[in-house]
């Protein structure tokens, strides 16, 4: 099979169209024909700096394809199922092997690209809102990084659940895109200072929640932005630098600062029958997936260099 592969960490130049064996499948598993590579930040991330399991390394967390085969344990999936899949590795790939569990069909009729942005995306924001961030109704919401797939998919939820949404991006025309996820107050950050804006959006009172996948030094201006018992729901490093916080900045008004990992949980019942809710809601059209570009697979390096340029508003996707 083609793959989009590296043999040492970098810039995005480093990614070489190639190809690799095909992969087995599982008796616990399914083989999957890739028709849509979501790539996440944190397939970014990993290609810049993270550890190389395997040679040439395959990277990639999210595809979306067809069943091709299916493993002698496996009950729940035949052959011709579309399929969302989540892993570790590997989905900058043309076929993708995961277990069963890593899996989530795919409703007759819903397109599989959109379907393939989702687990991740729409998984981790839900669970920064509700299962750790407790959003209640009549709250005001913070998301840092408002046109990330993070960011796309809380705005969206936490308008649905009854917040008030405020959200961050580097640039007014990335704001006014995002108003008809249900974002009520843009803020760009490259011209704005956040916190400054957040409580003059809010009387001075403050966010209940924010949702930051940004860290760094962004992270302390999110506990800046909070009202008395605000929460921060941190959900990655996309600033690409060190965290910095003042921890004593919590505790005058009683501020919660919790990390969020959907990984750590995903294979679990909750998580995994929630990702299934959210694809099927998004297949009613209760939700929306915003796609902002594809690539070929043969372009990956052309593809992760734009989504680093910061101009992309929701997900890019690899197309083999």
């Amino acid at each position: 099979m083609k793959a989009a592969v590296y043999y040492e960490n970098g810039d995005p130049s480093v990614l070489k169209y190639e190809d690799v064996p095909d992969p087995t499948c599982h008796p616990k598993g399914i083989l999957v024909r890739v028709e849509a590579v979501s790539i996440e930040g944190g397939d970014t991330l990993n290609r810049a700096g993270g550890p190389l399991v395997t040679h040439p390394h395959i990277v990639g967390y999210q595809a979306g394809g067809e069943v091709i085969e299916v493993g002698s344990e496996v009950t729940n999936f035949k052959v011709g199922d579309k399929v969302a899949t989540s892993g570790a590795f590997g989905s900058h790939a043309e076929l993708r092997s995961v277990p069963a569990r890593s899996a989530w069909l795919v409703p007759n009729g819903y397109d599989v690209k959109k379907a393939s942005v989702i687990p991740v995306a729409f998984g981790t924001a839900d669970d920064c809102l509700f299962e750790f961030g407790h959003l209640r109704a009549g709250e005001t919401v913070l998301v840092q990084a408002g046109a990330s797939g993070v960011g796309v998919a809380a705005i969206q939820l936490a308008k649905r659940a009854g917040a008030t949404v405020l959200a961050t991006a580097s640039s007014d025309e990335r704001l006014d895109k995002l108003k008809r996820f249900g974002l009520d107050h843009g803020i760009n950050y490259k011209t704005h200072d956040v916190v400054q804006e957040v409580m003059r959006l809010t009387n001075k009172k403050g966010v209940n929640l924010v949702v930051d996948s940004v860290g760094g030094s962004t992270l302390q201006g999110s506990i800046l932005s909070l009202a008395y018992r605000g929460r921060v729901s941190m959900v990655g490093g996309a600033g690409r630098e060190g965290m910095k916080v003042d921890v004593a900045s919590l505790m005058g008004g009683n501020r919660t600062l919790q990390g969020v990992f959907l990984g750590a949980e995903i294979g679990g019942d909750r998580a995994y029958n929630n990702i299934q809710r959210l694809i099927n809601e998004a297949a009613e059209g209760q939700l929306e997936v915003l796609i902002d570009r594809t690539f070929p697979l043969s372009q990956a390096a052309e593809a992760h260099a734009y989504i680093e340029s910061r101009k992309a508003v929701g997900r890019v996707l690899l197309i083999p």
